[in-house]
């Protein structure tokens, strides 16, 4: 796949990272601002968890792998500063949103505030060697796996006799997380979790019967082909809990695990694919029956993100002619359609034909992440 390298690794540098790095940082309180219009103007002070610490997590990865720029690492320190000294309840966990200043305004009735705080404070010990960073992210890590049988904690909005579902979304997350502290912390005690985490994947999500990795499995296992949630089907959550997998096989040597994670990527492919207007759907029934989620099959970015970083480490780890192709195709879809050519950065939402429905480049889901990140991967990996 000659020749991609240069496109990503420019359009990271030349126009990604400029774009949030004139426009994101709060230069009067910390941390930073994520709900950015078309232009980079801003059009809301809160201040979500999720993209804070993704902002910490992407800023310090610059400075490890693309180089050592000293506002990058500024940037993500004074980001952890504030987030650390504002962004935690009493018992540990991390609130869902706060105010500009710091004032706690969404209860932290989110596992993954937790699970980013992890990364960010993960990835900001290696830049920097902060014994505070370290424990945070140790901390972080902890309090995640400690929640996985009750997450939303008090904010749980079921009553105790509404069905309990196991969610794709918190294993694979375990196996990311595990990986990152492995890599940052450079040691390999959280290699039972990884290990633990792509079991429980393959063996509870992933049915072989069907092709299909479910989002959600009853408590006592199986498939719950009767209710919405059961059926429910997300393929970039899916795609991206394969790369995760297939990377962490990778560096322990499991060719087994690289084998099993192709083939789901490979159905998911498939399976997710609009073959009539090209692009991922976001959700899908496994049945086909209806989607209680009316933005179901809208194109998002982060879905086409996941998938380009997809197909091109199954390419790189098999050798597989189908996995080049599927690169090529996803790249020429998304990368004529995602792009904002007057404003830079990437629309977030389209609709089914690929028009986007909104212009914003940030908000309560999108910032500094899916898409440095995935230039990041695919810009250092392409062409080796």
């Amino acid at each position: 796949m000659d020749g991609y390298r240069e496109i990503y690794l420019k359009e990271l540098e030349e126009n990604v990272i400029p774009f949030w790095m004139n426009n994101c940082p709060d230069r009067g309180f910390g941390g930073y601002f994520t709900c950015l219009d078309r232009d980079g103007s801003i059009y809301d002070t809160v201040k979500f968890m999720w993209m804070q610490w993704r902002i910490v997590y992407m800023l310090s990865e610059f400075y490890a792998k693309l180089r050592p720029e000293k506002e990058w690492l500024e940037q993500a320190s004074q980001g952890f500063e504030f987030l650390k000294r504002h962004g935690k309840a009493g018992n540990g966990w991390y609130y869902f949103s706060i105010e500009r200043d710091g004032t706690p305004s969404t209860a932290p009735y989110s596992v993954f505030s937790d699970c980013f705080a992890c990364m960010g404070s993960a990835a900001l010990f290696r830049a920097t060697g902060r014994d505070d960073a370290k424990k945070e992210a140790l901390s972080a890590y902890r309090t995640y796996l400690s929640r996985k049988d009750n997450p939303k904690g008090p904010w749980e909005k079921k009553m105790p006799g509404a069905k309990r579902w196991s969610s794709l979304g918190f294993h694979m997350m375990q196996a990311n997380l595990a990986m990152i502290m492995s890599e940052c912390l450079g040691n390999d005690e959280f290699l039972p979790d990884i290990i633990q985490a792509s079991e429980t994947i393959f063996s509870k999500f992933w049915n072989p019967e069907m092709k299909m990795m479910f989002e959600n499995i009853p408590d006592g296992g199986g498939f719950d082909l009767d209710s919405i949630t059961g059926r429910h089907l997300n393929p970039g959550h899916a795609i991206e809990s394969m790369w995760f997998l297939m990377e962490a096989a990778r560096r322990r040597g499991d060719q087994n695990t690289i084998t099993k994670a192709a083939e789901v990527i490979l159905a998911m492919f498939e399976l997710g694919w609009d073959r009539e207007h090209g692009g991922f759907f976001y959700f899908m029934d496994a049945l086909g029956k209806p989607n209680a989620e009316l933005h179901w099959d809208m194109k998002l970015w982060w879905v086409h993100c996941e998938a380009t970083i997809a197909a091109d480490m199954a390419f790189h780890n098999t050798g597989r002619k189908e996995f080049r192709d599927w690169f090529m195709k996803i790249h020429d879809w998304t990368w004529s359609h995602f792009p904002d050519p007057q404003y830079g950065e990437w629309f977030a939402y389209l609709n089914r034909r690929g028009e986007p429905t909104s212009y914003m480049k940030g908000g309560k889901w999108k910032t500094l992440f899916h898409l440095p990140r995935m230039l990041l991967i695919c810009g250092k990996t392409i062409d080796s």
